[in-house]
């Protein structure tokens, strides 16, 4: 016999929500709702409670029936209201009938999200939604017999296949408050009497016409609409940021249509200030830290804040906190952001505002919401810490214990300040200030407790009046602080916005774990051309062009984005096919005599810099009785299919009009291959050459670097594929270095991050380590993708 598990009170309760449950349903499903709908919509807590009040306010005034078409405007209405204080008022207006249309009620929803502050002048709210105007059928019939007559032509050639749509709207645009199935009942009567019934053409699926794809000079000049409806011409980069873009962004001086916004008596006063003070420019800002050095996802976030901003972009470094290699990081932050091609409108630093954020902290002290507490720092941790037991002392006493604080009374730990607020993520109270015994970069002494992210974020965009402030997913649970604190000082409040981070695989761009790289010997420092830190992007030869262009294609979503490292090498190629001049270098090498040289001395070769564009100039190099190609390039047992240099298969050296053909093999003691002897002949002497292969004369001796991803598996953090940690994920083969490559005298006066392509070997970039004895050059890609290369 089985005994229940549950009491006769929980059984009770149980009971009670489910016949709750089964009312709600059957007062949706009596709005005109589907049960499968109605059931789908109790599943959403706030919206069945919003759509539960409405109804049981609509019924005061309809009585217990409401028609379908009512209770369909009154679930778009719980569905889409985000004030639910106006719920009552635009209730009363849809039982009344003053509301009947979509139209009608998307145009309320807007006045109410417009004019967030009470009261509401009922005169203006019924003008803009068309209370009390009446539109005929005769109406309705005019304007829709006006829109057919205009497309009348293509009508009759296009049939059924013409988009109908099109008349809708151009009706719809005359009557803008026209119920929409009588303008399409109408539109579909006129049509029939003007083409009679369909036929069997009429009937075809009306076939699909290719995209054209633009060219890249049109694109990078094409308009696009920015979602709130501006039109402007934009570079590539923001076009493609934005398009598709789930992100729909509030126009500046309307933070107050943001969802989740928060109002205050003295919002709509701050933002005709913040309006004046603008211009109404858009202004973001990118607030890197001086602890680490900017990454591939940064790249994306810098294109994302100046391509939105265009020209009103502030790079404001969060240097809030001393760190021991700050100035080292700061100079790498703003180096990167001017290579990748933005100049910022100005650049400010956390530090620069330490004074304000101070009395603004004993501001929030005197307004009971923030308090000196004594709990440690392992006490804080996690989700769920214990409650400060000092959170409720009394104001004076946190006056005068922050103030001790700052005079150098506590040890590191000993005290901090807190904030009065649970965050989105469960923690409470988080730290506006800590005690930190460090000079800081740019203060000095002056400072012994420093504000943490928190409190200074929100508060440097207010002050710098900045009205997109764009940060990557993981702060969305910091959001509800960035609207508490400013609220709580009653300053101007910009909007966070969340879009998702920029990840690539076979990366690690943690600074903690790069830093163990550099510890155990793994790469040389942040910008070892293995990492994708920018400052190693840069090293390895990546030019700014593609890495933005990469930024661009990847484009700007809310999800988290994970891209292969092929597809950054594909754009790097692009702009390295168009700007890298060519040049010829043999990495391991084979001594080729020429016997029957056709001159008395070498000879000037004219290489065109790229030989596609031959417009572009031309470089010379020698061309002498000895040569050397690459020991790949010849083989005395070709397997078949091989093409170049062997025993009876001459082959043709590049750009000198010459076939070689083997006469003599010398070998070493050992057996190794030392050189080759050959003749030569004019290219169009004789039979044409299965190959054409690369050469230098008289070359320069120079060490190049061939780099490989740095771990072996995609996800190098992921313990699930990678059990012993990234550490134990490094590619032994992940470098390999040719001290004794040759490469013709063409490049002999590079400078570090000059690039070339060297013919059938990749595009390859002068390492700063170079000096003037010897020229280093770091391999940036191959000529050709190869994605399953590691």
């Amino acid at each position: 016999m089985s005994t229940c598990r549950f009491g006769p009170k929980f059984l009770l309760v149980s009971g009670v929500f489910a016949m709750a449950a089964l009312d709600s349903l059957s007062l949706f499903t009596g709005l005109g709702l589907s049960e499968q709908k109605a059931r789908e919509t109790l599943k959403n807590q706030t919206l069945s409670a919003q759509l539960r009040e409405a109804a049981t306010q609509a019924q005061q005034t309809l009585g217990s029936t409401i028609d379908k078409a009512t209770g369909t405007l009154l679930y778009g209405l719980a569905s889409r209201l985000r004030d639910t204080r106006r719920l009552s008022f635009l209730v009363s207006y849809i039982a009344s009938k003053k509301i009947h249309t979509e139209p009608q009620l998307s145009a309320a929803l807007e006045y109410v999200r417009s004019h967030p502050l009470d009261p509401i002048d009922t005169a203006d709210f019924e003008q803009e939604c068309g209370v009390g105007v009446t539109v005929t059928p005769e109406q309705i019939e005019e304007a829709v017999e006006a829109a057919i007559n205009k497309h009348r032509p293509q009508l009759l050639v296009e049939r059924y296949r013409f988009n109908m749509g099109l008349l809708m709207g151009e009706a719809r645009a005359v009557l803008k408050w026209a119920d929409g199935k009588m303008i399409k009942n109408e539109v579909d009567m006129q049509v029939l009497h003007l083409l009679g019934p369909k036929m069997e053409a009429d009937l075809e699926k009306k076939p699909k016409v290719a995209k054209v794809r633009l060219e890249e000079t049109d694109r990078r000049t094409a308009k696009y609409v920015i979602e709130n409806g501006e039109t402007a011409d934009q570079t590539l980069s923001l076009m493609e940021q934005l398009r598709g873009e789930a992100l729909k962004f509030h126009k500046p001086g309307e933070n107050y249509k943001t969802p989740g916004y928060v109002m205050t008596p003295h919002t709509m006063n701050l933002l005709k200030q913040h309006l004046e003070i603008t211009g109404g420019q858009v202004r973001t800002r990118f607030p890197p830290e001086p602890n680490g050095i900017l990454h591939i996802g940064h790249a994306k976030a810098i294109n994302f804040n100046f391509g939105y901003a265009k020209v009103s972009m502030y790079l404001g470094i969060w240097q809030a906190r001393p760190e021991k290699e700050e100035a080292k990081f700061f100079t790498a932050i703003c180096d990167m952001v001017a290579w990748l091609g933005y100049t910022p409108y100005r650049v400010t630093y956390a530090s620069d505002y330490f004074d304000q954020l101070y009395a603004w902290a004993v501001e929030l002290i005197r307004r009971g919401l923030a308090y000196v507490c004594h709990q440690r720092g392992e006490e804080l941790k996690g989700h769920n810490p214990l409650p400060s037991p000092w959170r409720d002392r009394p104001m004076e006493e946190s006056l005068l214990l922050f103030e001790a604080m700052r005079k150098g009374k506590f040890s590191e730990g000993e005290a901090t300040l807190r904030m009065k607020l649970v965050m989105e993520d469960g923690k409470m109270d988080p730290v506006a200030y800590r005690v930190k015994y460090t000079p800081h970069h740019r203060t000095g002494d002056k400072w012994c407790i420093y504000p943490t992210y928190d409190y200074t974020h929100c508060l440097c965009d207010s002050i710098e009046h900045i009205t997109h402030s764009l940060c990557t997913k993981e702060f969305q649970a910091r959001r509800s602080s960035y609207f508490w604190l400013c609220n709580a000082l009653d300053v101007y409040c910009p909007v966070q916005w969340e879009y998702g981070r920029l990840n690539l695989h076979y990366a690690v761009v943690s600074k903690r774990k790069i830093l163990q790289l550099v510890a155990t010997g793994a790469v040389r420092d942040w910008d070892d051309p293995r990492l994708f830190t920018l400052t190693a992007l840069r090293r390895r030869g990546f030019p700014p062009e593609g890495i933005n262009n990469f930024c661009a294609r990847v484009g700007v979503t809310v999800a988290q984005t994970t891209m292969e490292p092929h597809l950054l090498e594909a754009c790097v190629r692009d702009v390295l096919n168009d700007t890298a001049p060519r040049a010829m270098a043999v990495l391991e090498s084979l001594r080729v005599i020429i016997t029957n040289f056709p001159a008395a001395k070498s000879l000037d070769i004219q290489v065109p810099n790229f030989p596609a564009d031959e417009t572009k100039g031309f470089h010379q190099v020698p061309f002498a009785p000895i040569v050397f190609i690459e020991r790949t390039d010849f083989k005395e047992e070709p397997e078949p299919g091989f093409k170049r240099l062997a025993w009876g298969q001459p082959v043709g050296l590049r750009h000198t009009g010459y076939v070689i053909e083997l006469q003599r093999v010398v070998k070493g003691p050992s057996g190794c291959v030392e050189s080759l002897e050959v003749t030569c002949r004019r290219a169009d002497a004789g039979e044409k050459p299965k190959a054409f292969i690369h050469w230098v004369s008289q070359p320069l001796t120079c060490e190049v670097r061939l780099y490989e991803r740095l771990f072996q598996h995609k996800n190098p953090e992921d313990p699930t594929e990678v059990p012993g940690g990234f550490l134990s994920d490094l590619n032994p083969a992940s470098l390999r270095v040719v001290e004794a490559a040759l490469v013709d005298c063409s490049v002999a006066l590079a400078k570090p991050f000059n690039k070339f392509q060297f013919e059938r070997l990749g595009y390859f970039s002068v390492d700063p380590d170079s000096h003037q004895g010897k020229l280093v050059f770091n391999r940036t890609v191959t000529l050709k993708e190869d994605p399953g290369k590691v």
